[in-house]
């Protein structure tokens, strides 16, 4: 798989916050910004196979809640 290139307009403040972030795992903005959307993106699949999982079995599939949210 490739890579592409993806560029992002955001304020100063934000990208302080995003480079101590990053620093405090060892990592450069990019990976961080990176892993952050893969984990993401993780999170929502898995909450959707959760929930088919649970239609298939006839149990009342739950809603996604931010405070369920793995991180």
């Amino acid at each position: 798989m490739g890579s592409t290139v993806l560029s992002l307009r955001i304020d100063g403040e934000l990208l302080e916050r995003l480079r101590r972030h990053a620093a405090r795992r060892g990592m450069t903005v990019q990976d961080y910004v990176v892993r952050t959307l893969v984990r993401d993106d993780f999170d929502e699949r898995f909450h959707a196979a959760v929930d088919e999982t649970e239609k298939f079995y006839g149990a009342e599939p739950r809603h996604a809640d931010p405070a369920d949210r793995v991180t």
